[in-house]
């Protein structure tokens, strides 16, 4: 199992000018810790549409990278998102799920991963070009390249220890997200 907060660190090193959509609670957390940007756009209590806020994104701006990092109890609150996403075929656009196997925002209760839904293969017959587990330091390298590079849509289940680390949080104040961040992508030109 991967360490979530570490994980995300490596995967946002030198991200460059990578749009990135942070699922609710500990997705956001982990985005944070690992250096508050412009180019991230926070949702706090919009739980389950990260995957069509960055879908929203990457059909806008197709020349730029969009990931969506977001919890497992999100994205199985969104499973329709991925069929959309999976007809409108943006090729620069990755889903990370970090899945702990648990509702974390709630209470930690065991999610339906824990119970064997495979999100993966979900992802798979929504027709993203790949989809694929990790769950493995070595995964790194591999997941990155589906991130930064690799022709999408692409979906990545990363499967995360349920360590309860201390919350980053960014701001909360919606409209200053939105400023910034349309402010960020007025600068990228």
């Amino acid at each position: 199992m991967l360490d979530r907060r570490d994980f995300v660190k490596q995967l946002l090193h030198q991200r460059g000018d990578l749009l990135v959509v942070p699922g609710l609670g500990a997705p956001t957390y982990d985005v944070a810790a690992a250096g508050d940007d412009p180019l991230n756009f926070y949702l706090w209590g919009a739980m389950g549409g990260a995957a069509m806020i960055g879908l929203g994104l990457a059909l806008a701006q197709p020349k730029r990278r969009v990931a969506v990092i977001t919890g497992d109890g999100e994205m199985l609150m969104g499973l329709g998102s991925l069929a959309t996403i999976g007809v409108k075929q943006p090729e620069n656009f990755a889903v990370l799920v970090l899945d702990n196997r648990h509702y974390g925002e709630t209470g930690m209760q065991a999610s339906h991963t824990d119970a064997g839904i495979d999100l993966v293969a979900i992802a798979k017959a929504c027709r993203f070009k790949d989809a694929a587990a990790v769950s493995a330091e070595s995964d790194i390298a591999r997941v990155r390249h589906l991130i930064y590079a690799a022709k999408g849509p692409v979906f990545v289940q990363a499967r995360v220890k349920t360590d309860d680390v201390p919350r980053v949080l960014p701001t909360r104040d919606g409209k200053e997200i939105k400023r910034r961040f349309m402010d960020a992508l007025a600068q990228l030109g």
